[in-house]
């Protein structure tokens, strides 16, 4: 028998998947409440790079026209020598679909800001500066409790609250990301003259050198070396250590070196992964985006990884009639999402060691192309 109640959803984060899978819950007619820990909602960040099947999800949602207004369309990357000598461009695949680029760039606070208006525009209650502190399960549903001291009662909790997940732990999952070896210098920089594709350079004091242009005007470049202790870095010298790393890089480099002065607009991430295998659920809270896995950006399938589980996760939710019993659709959404993440996982990983241990003849061509033919296939 179908439930006549009204569906009611808390989705925990308002990264990507959450704003994501907020928007395409509403549209199936369900009542989302999505809260967010950050009080800005997190409209922070450099730049990235998003693949076709990044923006085939984003079409879904009702926000590519906005994206592509925003951004840069790539379909080739060059591979450079460290001075700058271009010595391969490869056309990339089209991984979203003929219709659409196979390399987008754009200001992450760019993209952040229209999935943010596109939930309010969804009409779900939107609540910042709030944690869910407890989760309450019973056979019917869940009760949230939250920092402010209130509480409400929810059909299904969504947790898309990234890499540091707390409802991760809430619930019992003890997986953690682990730090891959590798570290990342980003920034928005001014678009050099005649830079107009996505760049990498391999070799040099880096593992590797890299942009992308964001927009007719800027780019987002960056640098990957070997972790090392962050508290040794004193944030007030990013600008400075960026631009060291940046020196004996040729080509557009000089250029782009010269523009970063600011070290609060440069970000020293490390390269984690995590993969949660056996289920991302328990009982009636799932776990979706950063929250579940994590992948070094060698393959640019992060922020696709996320917003392809917002999609599938839509998708299975709005077919099922009767959600008295969700743990078979959570239990099959794991299944149908495992093969596919655990792949790209494994290849952005895989693709980061082979530069750690120092492989000269390793077929990173060929795994690379192998897994984006792989997601060129619908999820």
């Amino acid at each position: 028998m179908n439930d006549p109640r009204p569906r009611t959803v808390l989705v925990i984060g308002g990264g990507a998947s959450g704003n994501a899978v907020t928007v395409l819950l509403r549209r199936a007619g369900i009542t989302v409440e999505l809260i967010e820990a950050k009080p800005d909602w997190n409209v922070l960040g450099s730049g990235i790079t998003l693949q076709g099947n990044a923006l085939r999800v984003l079409r879904e949602v009702g926000v590519w026209d906005k994206v592509r207004e925003s951004g840069y369309a790539v379909d080739a990357v060059g591979m450079a020598a460290p001075d700058g000598t271009v010595f391969h461009v490869q056309r990339d695949i089209r991984s979203g679909g003929d219709d659409l680029p196979p390399i987008f760039g754009m200001r992450r606070p760019r993209l952040q800001e229209i999935l943010c208006e596109a939930v309010l525009e969804s009409g779900a209650t939107v609540r910042l500066g709030i944690t869910a502190e407890e989760l309450v399960q019973d056979a019917s549903g869940v009760t949230a409790r939250f920092s402010d001291g209130t509480e409400g009662r929810y059909d299904l909790v969504i947790a898309a609250d990234g890499v540091g997940s707390r409802t991760r732990a809430m619930i019992g999952i003890s997986d953690k990301p682990e730090p891959t070896g590798m570290a990342i210098w980003r920034v928005p920089a001014p678009r050099p003259e005649g830079v107009e594709r996505m760049q990498l350079s391999y070799g040099g004091p880096c593992y590797i050198a890299g942009y992308c242009p964001t927009s007719k005007n800027t780019i987002y470049a960056y640098l990957v070396e070997a972790n090392r202790d962050r508290a040794s870095i004193d944030p007030a010298s990013y600008a400075d250590e960026m631009r060291r790393l940046a020196a004996p890089y040729g080509g557009a480099w000089p250029e782009i070196a010269a523009s970063i002065t600011d070290p609060a607009e440069v970000n020293y991430t490390w390269f984690e992964r995590l993969l949660v295998e056996g289920s991302w659920h328990r009982g009636r809270v799932v776990l979706i985006g950063d929250a579940a896995h994590v992948c070094p950006p060698t393959l640019a399938q992060g922020a696709a990884m996320s917003l392809e589980d917002a999609s599938v996760l839509t998708e299975m939710l709005s077919e099922e009639q009767d959600w008295n019993s969700l743990d078979a659709l959570l239990t099959g959404f794991y299944e149908r999402r495992i093969d596919r993440v655990r792949m790209v996982v494994e290849a952005s990983v895989q693709l980061g060691q082979w530069q750690l241990d120092g492989v000269r003849d390793a077929d990173a061509p060929g795994l690379m192309g192998r897994t984006m033919s792989v997601l060129k296939e619908t999820p």
